[in-house]
């Protein structure tokens, strides 16, 4: 199967849906490599992999780092690095984390958060040669400048500003949309709004794709989870099984056997 590439996505509008999931390390990437259309090695890692309480103060170094991770075990999903709080601040700042990150790794593209107002950035990157995903909505960079993390579209002003969020950066050049945290029925209208994809999470059904933190999805988090997460599996429980057996193994002698020593 060949990798799959910009212009697939962006054909994906109106005909089939998307996939994405998030990905850290290169044993997972490897899992979902050619099962899943996206991996984003995502800001979010600051806290469903450092234990943080937002993403606000991941590093482009530590982005760098897991996205060459996910990136040696990839050859067919397409790979976007997350640029984290602080690297896209100005055009040209923007253009110089975006260069790091593609000298270093072998991410397709990168992911900025913000509508209207970073529209200059990312048509200043995209005129450079760099790959953008936008993502719109609930924004998790900006949650403490707005208290907290808060469910869009919920008056006829903000619904307004998402959709000229949504067009002004599709007019940048962004290649397909994160659109996080939306009512559903906005989600929709936005959505139809724009010829690029637009990837929901948790903004309902009428989209052209959805997104979701492995950990939240395999049920290794057993804090909070948002209404829009569907648990597949119960990845918590089946670890600490399998750690109690070995355990158990250990302390019985059982392991290892005669099969499993030089």
């Amino acid at each position: 199967m060949k990798k799959l590439n910009i212009q697939d996505i962006k054909a994906s509008k109106n005909i089939k849906k998307i996939s994405m999931i998030t990905a850290y390390d290169g044993v997972f990437a490897k899992l979902f490599d050619g099962n899943i259309d996206i991996i984003l090695v995502g800001d979010s890692l600051n806290m469903s992999f450092a234990n943080k309480n937002d993403t606000i103060s991941t590093t482009l170094k530590q982005m760098i780092y897991h996205t060459n991770a996910v990136c040696s075990t990839v050859e067919e999903s397409f790979v976007v690095c997350d640029m984290p709080f602080g690297s896209v601040t100005t055009k040209q700042k923007a253009l110089k984390s975006a260069i790091k990150v593609y000298k270093k790794t072998n991410a397709d593209a990168i992911k900025i958060e913000g509508g209207k107002n970073m529209a200059t950035t990312i048509e200043y990157l995209t005129s450079q040669n760099i790959a953008c995903m936008g993502h719109i909505g609930l924004m998790p960079q900006v949650s403490r400048a707005q208290g907290g993390y808060k469910v869009r579209g919920k008056d006829e002003n903000d619904i307004a500003t998402l959709i000229e969020d949504a067009k002004a950066i599709e007019k940048a050049g962004v290649f397909a949309i994160v659109l996080e945290g939306v009512k559903a029925d906005i989600a929709k209208h936005i959505t139809k709004a724009v010829s690029v994809p637009i990837i929901g999470i948790g903004a309902g059904c009428d989209v052209d794709g959805q997104v979701l933190v492995w950990s939240d999805m395999f049920g290794f988090n057993d804090g909070f989870m948002p209404k829009f997460v569907r648990v597949y599996m119960d990845g918590a429980t089946l670890i600490k099984e399998s750690l109690n057996k070995f355990t158990q193994d250990i302390k019985s002698g059982d392991f290892p056997s005669k099969n499993e020593v030089y």
